[in-house]
């Protein structure tokens, strides 16, 4: 180029487009400032290649302050920009590793936190139980004479004053009785008779019996699971864990209501175990009771199995019943849990060993194949429980689904509303706001195509009969295990 070229070569015309308007205006800033300034962009070379330069530039003016030109220099440095775009994108590289390990951390402690409460809380209730179980028997034996001599007095004094003193103090005594005997059903130290029970006809002879015992303001209904195995379990104590419920059930609607009554088998895996100390794997019978009542907060629940804990007004109830529940189903060898939100009513879910008949005789069973994800399909999670929410969504993860979550229904409308693909709306039925049905419509709306699946604590026929969702959707009841997610999830997205 000559330099009467130079003088007139107009280098705009050779930066590349993407670096222009940026370089215009750091030029012009620059001038401004009557210093020297840098700039850097791609130009193109005579022969075609674009090229990183390095410009600094002093800007030069004349005596009426006009622009007259610059004085600087310029210097290729495409390979040192190329090699900071390399070390860039190892750098981003590596915070995406780390991040990756931050988040698998985050989410073991997380774990580790969770079954350390569930181990204190087993270890508290194992406390109390002890407690509980040495004063009963400590009371037992003071009221055995006790009881014994009032008796005896009763039958012995003729005088009317007197044997109604005497049998007064009687009644008094055998509801001592009475109350040790709730006490060591709680401490598990109750006399049981183990055998395999029917629970489909415990629950089918009680019917009549628990319209009478709750009144007609409320409504029984039963579910018997057509494959519901026998149960080994107490049948006298299971009877009176099933009237304790209902009754529970009927004080928590007091204008009326509906109970229902289900049945089933069903398993609990290993990663539902780790989630509770006490919980063995293995085949279960479930007896679900749940009411459309007043519903208890989170504090209440996690307190609700203990002794003496009572909600009622004083002389309304002794605070024994769930706690006389619990205790026979740990007998048993089962697992109890409760899932209630304020306003929605509560259910309470039994699990009693499946008996297996001859089970050294049964042909060991090889454990059937999880399936799995699916190329690369995306589940949306929707639930306000943080503790369910991260289970989900670590199955889920574990599975090889890639997973987005939520803890309400705007946050998941957000998500979309976006174009971010989603394969299964994963949704709890009762959320903060809109309910998962409400969600569940709105996505299809903006989603015809998108395939949703519930999940809730309460018993599928309770949450259709009181009208939460129709029948015939898909559902998944809470406590659910890892293959039974797993299957569920598989089932919802290749059904289409």
């Amino acid at each position: 180029m000559t330099y009467e070229e130079a003088i007139d070569y107009d280098w705009r015309h050779i930066i590349h487009p993407d670096d222009a308007p940026r370089i215009q205006a750091e030029s012009i800033a620059g001038e401004a400032t009557l210093k020297p300034f840098v700039l850097e962009g791609r130009f193109r070379r005579s022969d075609g290649e674009w090229r990183w330069l390095r410009s600094i530039s002093q800007p030069r003016w004349g005596p009426y302050n006009e622009h007259v030109g610059f004085i600087g220099v310029a210097h290729d440095i495409t390979e040192w920009k190329l090699g900071t775009e390399v070390l860039e994108a190892r750098v981003a590289e590596r915070t995406s590793d780390l991040r990756l390990a931050l988040d698998r951390l985050q989410a073991e402690v997380a774990e580790r936190e969770r079954a350390e409460e569930a181990l204190r809380q087993a270890q508290k209730m194992e406390a109390v139980g002890q407690l509980t179980g040495g004063i009963a028997h400590d009371f037992n034996n003071l009221l055995t004479p006790v009881i014994g001599g009032l008796e005896i007095l009763a039958r012995s004094v003729e005088t009317p004053r007197l044997k109604r003193i005497a049998e007064a103090a009687l009644e008094s005594g055998r509801r001592g009785a009475k109350l040790t005997t709730q006490l060591l059903a709680f401490s598990r130290l109750q006399r049981i008779r183990m055998a395999p029970v029917s629970v489909n006809r415990v629950i089918e002879t009680m019917r009549l019996m628990l319209k009478h015992s709750i009144g007609g303001a409320v409504m029984v209904r039963t579910k018997l699971g057509a494959d519901a195995d026998f149960a080994l379990c107490d049948e006298n104590q299971l009877e009176n864990a099933v009237l304790n419920l209902a009754i529970n059930a009927r004080d928590a609607m007091p204008e009326g209501g509906k109970l229902t009554i289900e049945t089933c088998n069903t398993s609990l895996d290993e990663s539902y175990a780790a989630q509770d100390a006490e919980v063995i794997p293995g085949q279960y019978v479930m007896v679900a009771v749940s009411d459309t009542g007043s519903g208890m907060p989170k504090d209440v629940v996690a307190r609700a199995f203990e002794p003496f804990f009572t909600t009622k007004e004083v002389g309304k109830g002794t605070g024994l019943g769930l706690s006389m529940v619990y205790g026979f189903v740990k007998q048993s060898g089962g697992h109890v849990t409760i899932y209630s939100e304020i306003g929605q009513g509560t259910t309470v879910k039994l699990y009693f060993p499946r008996y297996q008949g001859n089970a050294a005789a049964q042909a060991v069973q090889e454990p059937s194949e999880i399936p799995t994800a699916s190329g690369d399909e995306v589940v949306l999670v929707v639930e306000d429980n943080t503790e369910v929410r991260t289970y989900s969504v670590m199955v889920l993860n574990e599975l090889g689904y890639k997973v987005m979550e939520a803890n309400d229904a705007e946050s998941a409308l957000l998500i979309l509303d976006s174009t971010a693909r989603v394969d299964l709306l994963f949704t709890d039925v009762i959320l903060p706001s809109k309910s998962g049905r409400v969600l569940a419509d709105a996505a299809r709306q903006r989603r015809p195509d998108l395939r949703v699946l519930y999940t809730t604590g309460y018993s599928r026929n309770a949450i259709v009969h009181h009208g939460r969702l129709d029948a015939g959707v898909q559902l998944i009841s809470k406590p659910f295990t890892f293959e039974e997610l797993a299957k569920r999830v598989r089932d919802v997205l290749d059904r289409g």
